[in-house]
This record gives structure tokens, C-alpha cells and sequence, in this order.
């Protein structure tokens, strides 16, 4: 049911005129050169130029015309790939990411220890070997202890947001591709992590949620909020699907798996408010892992990190003693408004005025990510 009433709203957004989206900024020719820099020192995808131009042709064409539809589309396939701006502070790091801090310190052991995945297959917790009949490569199966430990982690960070505010809502895990495409995540071509549904089989354009921040920030389309009613903070516990395709060696075991658990948390923000709220985030996810013990490393993330929706990035990576290095475990963005545009969501001034909200989003808890 909330996959039909998301497919209306965003159908609704679509068939206005240009939509809710970020002409203005976009569109303006003194700003043309700032946004293609921005989008070269991204990650290079996206024509700004490419887009204004369309924009024009679709102004100047007649609904009626044959053609009309064609340019239309094209527009919003050009449109999405132009990626959100960028903190100013991000464009000083160049090429890596900025050190924020270190949290804990790393547990010293007077023996070899051995990897994760080496441990609990001797101790028959993890199975992720000969599942091509089953599930294929880069799946799992917990068993034991560790399917325990796994519910244990998410009732533990479950519990941890509902005392800090956060409110708990059950999402679907299939979604429509406008949803996944209005939040940044590419659905299209041959490098991408979406999971497309066959279109002959299911319906048109189905895919499975990479994240439940995408269902989230559906569910709010064509939303107006009061400002008194913001900061809106949710949180959800859904299965996560991902095309994941490296064959790095530190990336064996379940580190990086097609599927997973995660627990997620999303915040709707007035944007005067947005970049305070991005650090309370960061905050609750360093106490929530210091509470575990867990010794890691807090990044603010460079430019051509950031996924196209995100303004700003922090990754957490802790310390994996049994492969000597950080791997990343967390992560957390402001995406401004970004997603709000595209989904049209909005909220009322005390003044009376309509602004777009700001949304961000960061992990709670992903399992697994040993």
C-alpha cells in the first residue's frame, strides 16, 4: 500500500511543469560555472550545461508536440545526475579525507590473532562458502550465537535512539525507482548497486531499497510540516540490497555482502538548523560504538567521496585488529535539501513562509561489517 501511495505523489511531482526541483539555482548563468566545478571535483557525473540546454527546449516546446515527452524525460534523466553542493570546508581537503578524531585505542594481545571470518568459521557461527546453489556469491548465513548476537545489536541500538527521540516506523524494502533516484542513488546502466525488478514479471520500475533512508524520505513526499513539528527524527530497522562487486581481498568474509540488516536513523531539519543536526548524529553514532568498546576513526569525508545527495559526509571506521587496518562501519550526511526538492518536501515558517527542509541520514548499526 505505501508503495502505490509514494508512486502517486512522485507521479504528481512529475507531471507538473519542471517539478520541485532546483531550477532556480541551476538554471541562472551566473552560477553555471560554480556548479560545474563543483560537479568535476565530485565525482565528474553530470552536465550542467547539457541540462540548461534541455530546459530550454522543453520551455519552448509545446505539450501537444510529438516530441514533448522525449525532451521531458531526457530532462529529468539529465537533471538527477547534477549532484548537491558542497560544505566550502570540503573543498580544502583535496584528495583524503580530514582526521575529526580518534575514539578508544587499539587492544594490544600478547598472541597472533586471527581474522573474523577465520574465527567463526572454526567456530561454525558464519557460513558465506559454497552458497552458489543457494544464495550466490558475497551472501552468509549467521548461525548460532551469531544470529543471537546479530538481534542483540539491533534491539541494542534500537533502544539507544528511542531514548535520545527517535520515532520507530516499519518500511517496505521494494520501492519505486523514482524514490531511490529523488534520494541520489543511480538505477540506470551497468555501474550501479540497484537491484532492478523485472518489469515484465512485477510491474515497471520496482527496485529493492539499498537503505530504509530511501523509504523514509519517500514516505514524507509532497509532506508540510509546521516548524514546530521539526526536527522530525526517525529511525528504522530494514534488510539492505547492494550490487557489491569488489574483489579486494581485505573485503573477503562479510564485509562487504550484497545484502544486510541496518539500522538507520533520518532527521528532517529546518536548513538554518541542518549543519547542528549533522553533528548531533555524529555524536550519538560515537557513543553509541564508544559504548561498545570499539576503537575507531572519526573522517569528514573529501568532495569525491560524496554520494550525489550528500552536502557532507563523516565516515566511522574502526579498527579490525584481525586484518590490521580501519574499515568503515558507519557513516552519516547532510543531504540539505537536496531530496526534499526532488520529493517535495516542505515545511511552514513561523512566519508563514514555505521553504524545502533539510534531510540527513547516518547508520546506526549495519550488520554485518566485520
Amino acid at each position: 500500500m505505501i508503495n502505490m501511495v509514494i508512486q502517486n505523489k512522485i507521479k504528481a511531482i512529475l507531471d507538473a511543469s519542471i517539478g520541485p526541483l532546483p531550477t532556480d539555482f541551476l538554471f541562472d548563468d551566473k552560477y553555471i560555472e560554480e556548479t560545474q566545478k563543483n560537479i568535476s571535483n565530485r565525482k565528474g557525473v553530470g552536465d550542467i550545461r547539457l541540462v540548461k540546454d534541455l530546459k530550454t527546449k522543453l520551455d519552448n516546446t509545446q505539450k501537444t508536440d510529438s516530441d514533448y515527452e522525449v525532451t521531458r524525460n531526457k530532462f529529468f534523466e539529465e537533471l538527477r545526475k547534477i549532484p548537491n553542493k558542497t560544505h566550502p570546508d570540503v573543498f580544502q581537503y583535496g584528495s583524503e579525507p580530514k582526521m575529526v578524531k580518534y575514539v578508544g585505542s587499539k587492544k594490544v594481545f600478547d598472541f597472533k590473532h586471527l581474522e573474523f571470518h577465520e574465527i567463526s568459521k572454526r567456530l561454525h557461527l558464519v557460513r558465506t562458502e559454497q552458497l552458489g546453489n543457494v544464495c550466490g556469491n558475497r551472501s552468509y548465513f549467521l548461525m548460532g550465537d551469531m544470529a543471537e548476537f546479530e538481534q542483540a545489536l539491533i534491539n541494542y541500538f534500537v533502544e539507544r535512539l528511542l531514548k535520545n527521540g527517535f520515532q520507530f516506523v516499519s518500511v517496505p524494502d521494494i520501492l519505486q525507482r523514482d524514490v531511490i533516484e529523488s534520494c541520489g542513488m543511480n538505477t540506470r546502466g551497468e555501474r550501479n548497486q540497484v537491484y532492478t525488478l523485472d518489469s515484465k514479471i512485477h510491474g515497471p520500475d520496482l527496485c529493492l531499497s539499498g537503505t530504509s533512508e530511501m523509504a523514509l524520505a519517500g514516505y514524507l513526499t509532497n509532506k508540510l510540516f509546521s516548524e514546530e513539528e521539526l526536527p522530525l527524527k526517525l529511525a528504522a530497522v530494514s534488510r539492505c540490497y547492494r550490487a557489491e562487486t569488489s574483489t579486494v581481498a581485505e573485503e573477503r568474509g562479510i564485509f562487504r555482502v550484497h545484502e544486510f540488516t541496518k539500522v538507520e536513523m533520518f532527521m528532517v531539519s529546518t536548513p538554518e538548523k541542518s549543519d547542528a543536526a549533522l553533528e548531533d548524529i555524529r555524536v550519538l553514532q560515537e557513543q553509541n560504538f564508544e559504548s561498545l568498546e570499539l576503537h575507531f576513526q572519526v573522517l569528514d569525508m573529501p568532495a569525491h567521496e560524496l554520494g550525489a545527495q550528500a552536502y557532507r559526509k563523516y565516515d566511522i571506521e574502526a579498527w579490525m585488529p584481525g586484518r590490521e587496518l580501519y574499515g568503515e562501519i558507519s557513516s552519516c550526511s547532510n543531504c540539505t535539501d537536496y531530496q526534499a526538492q526532488r520529493l517535495g518536501i516542505r515545511y511552514k515558517t513561523k512566519n508563514g513562509d514555505i521553504n524545502f527542509v533539510h534531510t540527513l541520514n547516518g547508520t546506526a548499526c549495519a550488520i554485518p561489517v566485520y
